[in-house]
């Protein structure tokens, strides 16, 4: 592979409008400032959407991009935000994120953005985004009915949710729509990144949280009891980080169930991540030969 070098940056901690990084002018920046100083790989930390404590490493879906990462000012470039709705920004921290003040803020133009595609879009963009949703169904409409699903249970774990029914088809199209915009910045910005000659180093944690799509949606997966919560959870044995071992708190894998598809949710996960990313960065692969199964 040869000597390379390069920084490690999560996308939030780029500057932003929006009181958060995402996709947008500060990301191109980052890339500019990586070429010019001779870096070649850019690694960054899970892109999922975050869900418990703001962590990337509590996603609510290890396949959907995070939300609050969508450039608002490249929606208003594409044309389905005016000029006008960006004007009106809280007077976010400049050097921290409030997240208490970004989400409600971007909740509410992703999905102003999400109406204007729907009213406005040409033929083209719509095709596009028709391509997009064929392409990722495997996994984007489960997503998409889980993240409706939990906002009109007003955020709580799934475990807790009164409406179990269909969720309101404008808001699993809305859902689908906010992920169209995080990967088409995304891919554009990688095209970006690798004409500058850098790659992307991503990461794959080896457990995903319990309140996940991919455990609602894989409840045959997980070692859960008969009211959906996990049975045992995960951890690691001591090693030269802890004396004592860690308690990680994910649930664990049901790898007998996995063995009898092939391992075909795995094998998804890991394809959709290489489709993202240059590289893979597989986050604690010592869990796959140790690990503590906690009651």
């Amino acid at each position: 592979m040869g000597r390379q070098s390069g920084i490690l940056l999560h996308p939030t901690s780029l500057p932003g409008r929006s009181g958060i990084g995402d996709l947008g002018a500060g990301a191109y920046r980052f890339v500019d400032f990586l070429a010019e100083a001779g870096q070649t790989l850019w690694q960054v930390l899970p892109l999922g959407p975050a869900g418990y404590g703001n962590s990337p490493y509590q996603s609510l879906s290890s396949m959907a991009g995070n939300p609050l990462l969508v450039s608002l000012e490249a929606l208003a470039g594409d044309g389905w935000l005016a000029a006008a709705d960006l004007a009106r920004a809280p007077d976010f921290p400049a050097n921290r994120v409030d997240f208490g003040a970004v989400i409600p803020y971007k909740e509410r133009l992703l999905g102003k953005a999400a109406r204007t595609f729907f009213e406005r879009a040409g033929e083209g963009a719509r095709r596009e985004f028709d391509a997009f949703c064929a392409d990722t169904r495997h996994w984007l409409d489960a997503y998409a009915r889980f993240a409706a699903l939990k906002a009109a249970n007003g955020g709580r774990a799934w475990t807790e949710w009164s409406a179990r029914r269909e969720p309101d088809p404008a808001a699993v199209e809305a859902e689908r729509f906010i992920q169209f915009a995080f990967f088409r910045q995304w891919s554009a910005l990688r095209r970006y990144a690798g004409a500058a000659g850098i790659e992307i180093i991503g990461d794959l944690p080896i457990f995903v949280a319990h309140d996940s799509c991919d455990v609602w949606a894989n409840k045959e997966l997980f070692d859960l009891d008969a009211d959906g919560r996990p049975r045992t959870i995960a951890g690691v044995p001591p090693d030269y980080f802890s004396a004592t071992g860690q308690c990680w708190g994910n649930p664990l894998y049901r790898w007998d169930r996995m063995a009898e598809d092939g391992y075909a949710w795995w094998i998804e996960r890991v394809r959709a991540t290489l489709e993202r990313v240059d590289r893979v960065r597989l986050d604690h692969f010592r869990g796959f030969e140790k690990y503590y199964e906690i009651p």
